[in-house]
């Protein structure tokens, strides 16, 4: 544990909001990205959850990921509260974990309330161990194998079932088993405007059950004793900002509890999935949680009355709106390159095998200088990895300060999908992980070494020297 200069953290009841504090330096739209507890302190160093960065980055090492709990327990009440307030009936909100699934995170959003959803027998296995109940897990996937869906069986979380092969594997290791509980994964045919990687509600998606099939399939698990069918769920996609999509879903499913109803399914939950974006860049403008949640919950009350259905309880599948913006991540700058009237590459010492986020779905992102700031934006420069791809860059066009070896760069919103798809490409070392509040910092991940990356390694002993 690194002990480091603390700032006051305002709590505000319940809702626990903190609000960002004081600086001794203005914010730009760029440092308004940051988390909530960032600050600038009186040595123009960069602070978070009452640690300063730099002496982060001098203690644990470089690339850093550095989680801000206030943060991520913030977001966490705000979905938790906003369903409790404009839902009447009983909701549970599910951290994705796919976004960022560790023992540390696990344990955090679990003690706010949350459940977790989990999409493999590794994430599974990770919950349980951070001691999550089963009772609030829920196991997705469009190809589980035997051994998942044993391990979720003998757990007793629930199993989201996403096509027809899975069922009859289901019926078939039910056999010897009490009723498995489970909930339909079925595609609502719902476009929305994000990347095609990353949109999973619309007809011509690998996930769920077609539409189609619908009656069918309610015919088949109706007849199962084994089964204990008690959901249907679905998902439209990632970082959406659009609400009407999210309408339109919680609309539909509703339908799907009346026709579920028709085949004598006692169908108790709906999950509407998750998909709200964040503000990665300051023109970003995705709807807040509370906008987002109140909009879910108007819509499923209404078409329950419409149709004179009870209200089921109510699920929703947060996983970046929870956490991206609760963490960045820390590089040391090394090496540029100015190509006259072209431009000036920056080089970092990490890239895609920690953020392969730009290379694979053109993410954008924004960076300040942790030891630099309040020094004016003079530079447009290209960050360019250290990894042996053209492709490696993590930003272009970046505005920072005049930059030099050494310095410290910040880049924000690293929270979702950096670690969890982070590679050993280039055999570089995953990066190190810590945990900041209250002027504490705890290493949640610790780094890889090179020992690490030949841990699996096989040499027969024919090539030995």
């Amino acid at each position: 544990m690194v002990s480091t200069h603390a700032t006051g953290v305002q709590h505000s009841g319940s809702q626990y909001l903190p609000q960002r504090p004081n600086t001794t330096a203005n914010f730009s739209p760029n440092q308004e990205l940051l988390p909530l507890t960032a600050r600038v302190n009186h040595h123009d160093l960069l602070e978070i959850g009452g640690c300063d960065v730099t002496t982060l980055v001098h203690s644990f090492g470089s690339p850093l990921y550095i989680l801000d709990e206030d943060t991520l327990r913030s977001a966490c009440r705000q979905y938790r509260d906003t369903f409790g307030q404009y839902y009447k009936g009983e909701s549970q909100v599910l951290y994705a974990s796919k976004a960022w699934n560790c023992l540390a995170v696990c344990a955090i959003v679990a003690s706010e309330g949350l459940g977790i959803d989990v999409v493999s027998g590794g994430e599974l296995y990770t919950a349980l161990n951070a001691g999550v109940s089963p009772s609030k897990l829920y196991l997705h996937g469009n190809n589980k194998s035997r051994e998942e869906l044993v391990l979720a069986i003998e757990s007793g979380c629930t199993i989201v079932v996403d096509n027809w092969h899975e069922l009859h594997t289901l019926v078939a290791l039910a056999e010897n088993s009490p009723a498995i509980r489970i909930m339909l994964r079925l595609t609502p045919g719902i476009e929305c405007h994000t990347h095609e990687y990353i949109r999973t509600g619309h007809l011509d998606s690998k996930f769920g059950f077609d539409p189609n099939d619908l009656n069918e399939v309610f015919a088949f698990v109706s007849q199962q004793q084994s089964l204990n069918c008690v959901g249907v769920h679905a998902h439209i996609g990632s970082q959406i900002f659009e609400r009407q999509p999210h309408r339109d879903l919680a609309a539909v499913m509703v339908q799907w509890l009346r026709d579920a109803a028709k085949y004598g399914l006692t169908v108790t939950e709906l999950n509407v999935g998750g998909g709200l974006g964040i503000k990665y860049t300051e023109s970003d403008d995705p709807p807040s949680i509370e906008e987002w949640a109140k909009a879910i919950c108007e819509v499923v009350q209404s078409a329950c009355a419409v149709e004179n259905l009870p209200l089921p309880k109510l699920l929703c599948e947060p996983g970046r709106s929870l956490i991206a913006t609760a963490c960045v991540t820390a590089y040391t700058i090394g090496s540029a390159k100015t190509i006259p009237e072209i431009r000036t590459y920056v080089a970092i010492d990490g890239g895609m095998s920690d953020n392969p986020r730009p290379i694979t779905y053109q993410s954008v992102y924004r960076a300040v200088v942790a030891n630099k700031m309040s020094a004016p934006l003079t530079e447009t420069v290209t960050l360019a990895g250290k990894h042996c791809e053209s492709g490696d860059i993590l930003i272009k066009n970046a505005q920072l300060p005049k930059t030099q070896p050494g310095d410290i760069l910040v880049v924000m919103g690293t929270g979702a999908y950096n670690y969890s798809m982070a590679s050993n490409y280039n055999r570089l070392p995953r990066p190190a992980a810590v945990l900041v509040a209250n002027g504490e910092a705890n290493m949640i991940l610790q780094r890889e070494t090179y020992q690490d990356l030949i841990r699996q390694d096989c040499l027969p002993e024919r090539l030995k020297k």
